[in-house]
């Protein structure tokens, strides 16, 4: 089982976008995939059409009040399964603040999954914290998607930083670029730069209507638009990212 990270230490440039694209072209592939929404904004559990089953769903599972496996629902999409998340996720740094082992927990939990699933992708919120220690700690790969202008890029190099100062394997991480867009010089003068880089990922994902209609279809690109340019540059991300992280 491979897990993979999606995060940012800024919203808004493209995470859950990523995660759900990504976890369809996996599923198609004919990987068994679960996506884990950990964001209390619960947008992947969106664009999957699926809801906590249950009231405070996300910390009774932090709290081990009940069972990951018992979270888990289907999706319209064959191989794809979520653990869906609910307002109470806005909790998790409180909970494992005071657990001990805090920063396992994650992967002590997902550990009851390494026979079920072959890709689990975490759809993490942004910012650094203990959630944020306990993702990185879980995750094989931290997958961070980045705008090309300047505050983004700090944002990698703010993350890259906390890596090194907290003894984190920094080779875990690998970045792309996301809403990229052509009419800007300096969209491509960033990526010019940081492609020198071996954290850059060579695809990159456009700034399109398409990405932006995922939330009127609630669904993966593939479905409404398989044959327009975002789905093929999630296509393409997702074969350079199986390529460099899935054995």
């Amino acid at each position: 089982m491979v897990t993979l990270a999606i995060y940012n230490l800024k919203g808004g440039v493209g995470k859950t976008a990523a995660s759900i694209n990504l976890a369809y072209a996996s599923a198609k592939e004919g990987f068994k995939t679960l996506v884990w929404d950990l964001d209390p904004q619960g947008s992947s559990s969106f664009y999957l059409g699926a809801k906590a089953a249950i009231k405070n769903e996300s910390r009774k599972i932090l709290n081990s009040e009940m069972d990951l496996k018992d979270a888990i629902q289907s999706t319209a999409y064959e191989n794809l399964d979520i653990i869906p998340a609910d307002i109470s996720a806005r909790h998790a740094d409180i909970l494992l603040n005071e657990m001990k082992q805090s920063k396992r927990k994650l992967l002590s939990l997902l550990s009851a999954l390494k026979n079920e699933y072959d890709i689990v992708i975490l759809d993490s919120p942004p910012g650094i914290s203990v959630l944020h220690d306990a993702v990185f700690v879980a995750a094989d790969w931290v997958l961070m998607p980045n705008i090309p202008t300047t505050l983004s890029i700090r944002s990698f190099e703010t993350v890259n930083d906390y890596f090194k100062e907290n003894d984190l394997d920094r080779s875990k991480i690998k970045c792309f670029f996301s809403m990229v867009d052509h009419r800007k010089n300096l969209h491509h003068e960033v990526m010019n730069e940081f492609y020198k880089d071996k954290y850059f990922l060579k695809s990159y994902i456009p700034y399109l209507s398409d990405v932006e209609k995922m939330g009127v279809h609630e669904a993966p690109i593939e479905t409404f638009a398989a044959s327009s340019y975002a789905a093929q540059c999630y296509r393409d991300l997702w074969k350079e990212i199986r390529k460099n992280c899935i054995q």
